[in-house]
């Protein structure tokens, strides 16, 4: 039987004992089997001599299959990056919640081998871009696959902003920043900020106000062909930014739009067979099992 991927990819977070031990019995594990396998060159000198390593962008342009080592946030990493080549994304959970890594990382093989066998689900996330836009021009963007978020650079600190959707004005706003998420970053910073579930298949963005000053305001959700303008107050007295999945910072300045709409890249992410959305819910958000 031919193989479903050839050149597969390993990706972790570096200088963490247990994300290398996961590392090296992957690249074992792999190599033994005659795989092509590729480490991120990050962590690639703590697996040893001898290893074929790369960056993340040239890994993307090779690989067939990624597999990422850590928590949701090592996946949201190179998820950014891995998008815009279609490669296959697979995570081994090494964090805490790990609501986009499925194999456990002390018996990931038996599931593994479902997975190279062609025993998987696929499933597409889609991503957002956000722009700032000074004086009409674009001065920085990034992508994001949970949420771009604008807030102040000081800790609760309350600013304005007017909210517009396809260019419709919806209201203006008193509050210490507004999260745009995709329905991946429903169950992440919008959920603890008291935004809805929504279920990754849906085509949607939620809206939701942080500590928003009027207690009318609540969460909304918008199609995602949606294109959803922040336009900052020029009277607000300080500095903010927007932040892509709370790691890449795009500085914004009293005045400025941040245009956040869908993105054209997709991650692939594949998960094995059986893989059940309300099932992880269940398991990480501790809600009630069957009653009878």
């Amino acid at each position: 039987m031919s193989k479903k991927f050839k050149t597969i990819g390993l990706i972790g977070k570096p200088h963490h004992k247990g994300t290398n031990l996961t590392l090296k019995r992957l690249h074992h594990w792999l190599t033994m089997q005659d795989y092509c396998v590729i480490v991120e060159e990050r962590v690639a000198t703590e697996l040893g001599t001898g290893i074929k390593s790369m960056d993340l962008i040239d890994m993307g342009g090779l690989c067939d299959l990624a597999i990422v080592v850590g928590g949701d946030g090592n996946m949201l990493g190179a998820a950014r990056v891995l998008a815009r080549f279609n490669v296959a994304v697979i995570g081994v959970n090494r964090g805490n919640l790990g609501f986009l890594t499925d194999l456990p990382p002390d018996n990931f093989e038996d599931a593994l081998s479902n997975v190279l066998e062609g025993e998987f689900e696929t499933e597409h996330r889609f991503l957002l871009e956000a722009e700032v836009h000074r004086h009409g021009k674009i001065t920085a963007s990034n992508t994001a696959i949970n949420e771009a978020v604008l807030h102040p650079g000081k800790i609760a600190h309350m600013i304005q902003f007017e909210v517009y959707i396809d260019d419709h004005f919806m209201y203006s706003q008193r509050a210490d920043g507004m999260i745009v998420s995709t329905p991946t970053g429903s169950t992440a910073y919008a959920l603890s900020a008291g935004g809805a579930i929504l279920t990754p298949n849906l085509q949607a963005l939620i809206l939701v106000p942080m500590f928003p000053h009027t207690l009318s305001c609540r969460p909304i959700v918008v199609d995602a062909c949606s294109t959803i303008k922040l336009v900052v107050s020029p009277d607000n007295d300080e500095n903010l930014e927007v932040s892509c999945d709370g790691h890449v910072h795009l500085a914004v300045l009293p005045g400025d739009e941040i245009i956040i709409r869908r993105s054209g890249e997709r991650l692939r992410l594949i998960h094995p067979k059986g893989h059940n959305y309300f099932h992880v819910l269940r398991n990480k958000l501790g809600w009630g099992s069957k009653l009878f």
